[in-house]
């Protein structure tokens, strides 16, 4: 062979072996990391959704998420009230854990502690960019909001929408500033009213899809709605049968839509878990503005099945089978490790009560993780547990309308206070609305449930038996430079 026949041979193998090599280094990942979308909203309870049984409220989007995904007719929120049940959501732990109770009022001097782990935080060390759009409600000192907890970006308000100088009860019972708008770390904004929030906050969560649908993300859109003073923008303003209060339903479910079709427009609706739910249920003494919780007994501030059962959905294409309906109970406690799982994440070291649920929603296994699950209230109170099909209910006081209508236009009418004396067994197989006392029939289930009950006081605590916690941990706290 030649020398020049020779260098032909060298120059062509050694370009085609460099080809081969950038088209090894250009290839795509088949198997990448999901994409976490949670969509969470306030105060709707478990009948405002058209497949969770609403008469008047119309929400095909969220139907066609069901119907392609999972209904989880069993969820609940780790408690029934703002700011406690979203601490329970982004940690992973009952709030009792962490100190975080009720609903956090502005200018609080606590909020969630810096050394807590958040789904932000947890997944920003697989590698993920993360965002809130919507209502934080953690704590609006600076140290305390989204930013310093794991989120890239943040456009929204830091606690209820209520909270602001319209309240009804501004005056008498507060005196709230302007309701700020945050942007990051900084105010752009101070509300007079509240139409363009829920189209601001779905167009921001569009934008952020579109801008990382190259890279892994988890957004969290955290609607103000259906909290009171309710606001509709006028694309949707009359047009439910259901009042205003279905109209601002609808717009959610629009809202819903819009990220759906974002994500199939942009080919990332197969690798995206979508998780739709509420942070507590219906504010039921204002009347025509709050949800309906039927057929479960009470509401908002309560234990009572009302107060914490959610409609929940989940939608993950190609990893999901759809259409199914799952009555296993759960809890938004476990939704940071069952991201963790589904997304090779590591666990928060610290310790956390919830438990990957993965398993019962592919259908490999349709048992609980947890033995039971305990609905604490107010600041420590261990009101209930749920122990399979059985709830029980320790003595305890508790608000209700007591079969009266609430308020009109937004106004609320005055709760009665019932004591509770004695302890209480349902089934919830048997008796969903809560109407009939077994606690006499059952001693053994009450026994049982009532060692579980103690276990926990010895772990969190219980101001009703004053038994002093072990295991809890501080929240943060505004101090002094």
């Amino acid at each position: 062979m030649s020398l020049n026949n020779l260098q032909t041979v060298f120059i062509t193998f050694f370009l085609s072996g460099f080809i081969l090599i950038s088209c090894q280094q250009k290839e795509i990942p088949t198997d990448k990391k999901p994409n976490v979308i949670i969509i969470f909203t306030d105060d709707q309870g478990y009948q405002d959704v058209g497949c969770f049984g609403s008469p008047l409220i119309k929400t095909p989007n969220l139907d066609a998420l069901a119907k392609e995904g999972i209904m989880l007719t069993d969820f609940h929120a780790a408690q029934p009230v703002c700011s406690a049940s979203r601490a329970g959501l982004l940690t992973g732990s009952y709030p009792n854990r962490i100190g975080i109770h009720n609903a956090l009022m502005p200018n609080s001097p606590i909020g969630l502690n810096s050394n807590e782990t958040t789904i932000a935080e947890m997944l920003k060390e697989n590698g993920y960019n993360t965002a809130i759009f919507g209502k934080w409600h953690l704590g609006d000192n600076e140290k305390f909001m989204p930013n310093k907890h794991g989120f890239d970006e943040y456009v929204g308000i830091p606690y209820s929408n209520d909270m602001w100088p319209h309240h009804p009860g501004q005056g008498k019972f507060f005196d709230f500033d302007p309701l700020p708008l945050y942007e990051n770390e900084k105010i752009i904004d101070t509300l007079s009213e509240q139409s363009q929030l829920t189209t601001l906050f779905t167009e921001r969560s569009v934008n952020f899809i579109k801008a990382n649908k190259d890279h892994p993300f988890f957004l969290y859109l955290a609607h103000p709605q259906p909290h009171v003073p309710l606001f509709v923008s006028d694309k949707f303003k009359g047009k439910s049968e259901r009042g205003l209060y279905g109209d601002v339903i609808m717009e959610i479910d629009w809202s819903v839509g819009e990220i759906v079709k974002t994500l199939q427009e942009e080919g990332l609706d197969d690798n995206t878990l979508v998780i739709f739910t509420s942070d507590n249920g219906p504010w039921l003494n204002y009347g025509e503005h709050s949800g309906s919780a039927l057929p479960f007994r009470e509401g908002k501030g309560t234990s009572f099945e009302g107060g914490h059962r959610e409609p929940c959905i989940v939608y993950f294409p190609k990893k999901l089978e759809g259409g199914r309906s799952i009555d296993i109970p759960m809890m938004n406690i476990d939704i940071l490790p069952t991201i963790a799982e589904v997304t090779g994440t590591k666990l928060p070291k610290k310790t956390i009560d919830g438990k990957s649920v993965w398993n019962i929603w592919t259908g490999a296994s349709k048992e609980s993780p947890h033995e039971a699950y305990f609905h604490y209230y107010h600041v420590n109170e261990l009101e209930a547990v749920r122990y399979k099909n059985w709830k029980l209910y320790f003595p305890h006081q508790y608000r209700t309308l007591n079969g009266r209508p609430g308020g009109k236009n937004g106004w609320p009418v005055p709760y009665d206070h019932i004591k509770l004396d004695s302890i209480e067994l349902y089934n919830l197989a048997a008796d969903i609305s809560e109407t009939t006392n077994v606690a006499s029939q059952h001693p053994e289930i009450v026994s049982k449930i009532t060692a579980l009950a103690d276990s926990m006081r010895y772990k969190l605590g219980d101001n009703l038996k004053g038994i002093e916690g072990t295991e809890n941990r501080e929240p943060g706290k505004v101090t002094e430079d």
